[in-house]
């Protein structure tokens, strides 16, 4: 066989009638499709992203005091949402010593926006304190 016998061209109906043509309406489908799942997927980016952008109720470690060997306190701000009860809001402070063990909890409830200092009783001696993030009810997600 020759060079050009191996890259002979077939004709686009000789391919159809012997393979089948493509039914339009497939394509047309897989385009309206792909479309509704992108319109779908859109939708649920932007309520997924506008609903936790703004959180009922957030907080932000402002520092933190190694009182001594049984108490550490922290200074936490809490800003609650305008409009949001926050009698059903829980705010956890943990305090965890040189090797990295927790040695103290504390879930407090914050009566509103404002600055909080509150006082963690410790099992020994604290080195650091972190604010895990304050939630609601509703709200699961701690912020």
């Amino acid at each position: 066989m020759s060079a050009p016998d191996l890259q002979r061209d077939t004709p686009r109906d000789e391919l159809a009638d012997r393979y089948g043509a493509p039914r339009p309406w497939r394509r047309r489908g897989l385009i309206l499709a792909s479309l509704l799942l992108a319109v779908v997927f859109g939708g649920w980016l932007t309520w997924t992203t506008v609903v936790h952008a703004n959180p009922e109720v957030a907080s932000d470690l402002q520092g933190f005091d190694v009182v001594d060997e049984h108490t550490a306190t922290a200074t936490i701000a809490v800003d609650v949402r305008s409009g949001v009860d926050a009698s059903g809001a829980r705010c956890l402070l943990r305090a965890f010593a040189a090797d990295h063990t927790t040695v103290g909890e504390l879930t407090f409830t914050p009566t509103g926006t404002g600055r909080y200092t509150e006082s963690i009783r410790t099992e020994r001696r604290a080195t650091s304190v972190e604010s895990v993030g304050c939630t609601t009810p509703t709200q699961n997600r701690p912020r």
